[in-house]
């Protein structure tokens, strides 16, 4: 049996708990790690002052975007792998897959020629202070260069995903987390490039993250990806449409909600900016526990709905369910109780304390909801 065979065998008959953990503790590691590097990420730049702290929560609504459009095309692609696998329909699935790299790395290019030469102008649009502008528009202009890279390592990590090799595309993630903590640091303060060393460590680590992903194709069961073969259709647009706007409607409200906060709070000055961008990050750890169960959900119902089992896909999405359900209410409470001493970990100024403890009791009282979003 070939390993594509074993996985169809696996995914459509092991037994749903013990598949789903399999599938979402890589991803929750991968996602935790992630998170875990951006409270790094803001405790290095929060060194710089209060406007460079800031600065993170301006650039984090673009790259809201960036991931948006990223897992647009991931989820977008991956859905219809996932299912056309499930068919036995390998070369319809390898395909898609070219498609959705191609296309991402083809959107990240057009970024960099919009973004560079317009960063100013998007630092405003998305609430930048005149103390912040130098800081938020230095950081966007570096971060998007790595743009193609990172929206092609979201699409290869969902296609992996979707194709129920998770623990693959965990390592493919962590790999450029890994070594943007160290780079990070080397690039803020030996080199003394200050928050464009910051952005440059992390398009590095992007680059680094996508060759490795672009590695596993092929590999433990991966399909294998030939970009001679990359020829779009109509028939595959409709297919990233239908399956990958979803996300992409859900993750540019999400873009969308932390602009009009940014907006909001500049009125109160850059304290009242870098405390919610100590929060929304902060959060993101919570937030990271659901969407690895999500996406543990996903191939299993990729791959059952394909072959018909709509027993197994219900029995998936319930078993998901509960345990989003739970952790949500956990960490609400624990959040709401310890807010003020979340926010001083990362920058010791009353004013910043003040703002971050509001936003964060805030999002507690409403975050049991996520779980609804997150399949």
């Amino acid at each position: 049996m070939t390993p594509s065979e074993e996985k169809f065998v696996h995914l459509t008959t092991a037994p749903i708990p013990g598949l789903i953990r399999e599938l979402a503790i890589p991803t929750m590691i991968s996602m935790l790690v992630s998170s875990i590097y951006n409270l790094v990420d803001t405790y290095f730049i929060s060194s710089l002052g209060t406007s460079a702290s800031a600065a993170i929560g301006i650039a984090f609504s673009f790259m809201a975007v960036l991931q948006a459009i990223g897992f647009f095309f991931g989820q977008g692609s991956g859905i219809y792998i996932s299912r056309e696998l499930g068919q036995r329909h390998h070369a319809q699935a390898r395909h898609m897959g070219v498609t959705g790299v191609v296309s991402a790395m083809g959107m990240g290019v057009l970024l960099i020629l919009l973004v560079v030469p317009n960063a100013d102008l998007l630092a405003r649009a998305l609430g930048s202070t005149p103390t912040i502008l130098p800081y938020a528009s230095t950081f966007l202009r570096v971060l998007v260069l790595g743009a193609p890279f990172q929206l092609a390592s979201l699409v290869l990590n969902n296609q992996q995903r979707y194709q129920g090799n998770a623990r693959y595309a965990m390592l493919g993630i962590l790999s450029g987390v890994v070594l943007n903590c160290f780079l990070e640091p080397l690039f803020i303060f030996t080199l003394d490039l200050g928050i464009g060393g910051a952005a440059g460590a992390t398009a590095l680590s992007q680059l680094v993250s996508f060759c490795v992903l672009l590695h596993m194709t092929g590999r433990h069961g991966n399909l294998p990806l030939h970009f001679a073969e990359f020829r779009p259709d109509w028939a595959d647009v409709r297919e990233i449409l239908a399956n990958g706007s979803p996300s992409l409607v859900r993750q540019g409200i999400e873009s969308l909600g932390v602009l009009v906060l940014n907006h909001a709070a500049s009125t109160y000055g850059d304290a009242a900016i870098a405390g919610m961008a100590i929060v929304t990050r902060a959060m993101f750890i919570a937030a990271a526990i659901n969407i690895g169960i999500g996406q543990g959900f996903q191939p299993v119902c990729g791959f059952n709905y394909g072959a018909g089992i709509y027993t197994r896909v219900r029995a998936a999405f319930w078993y998901c369910a509960r345990i989003m359900t739970s952790w949500t209410l956990l960490f609400s409470v624990a959040a709401y109780l310890a807010a003020p001493q979340v926010v001083a970990l990362f920058r010791n100024d009353p004013d910043v304390i003040r703002v971050g403890t509001l936003a964060m009791r805030a999002q507690a009282l409403i975050f049991w909801l996520m779980p609804f979003t997150m399949m």
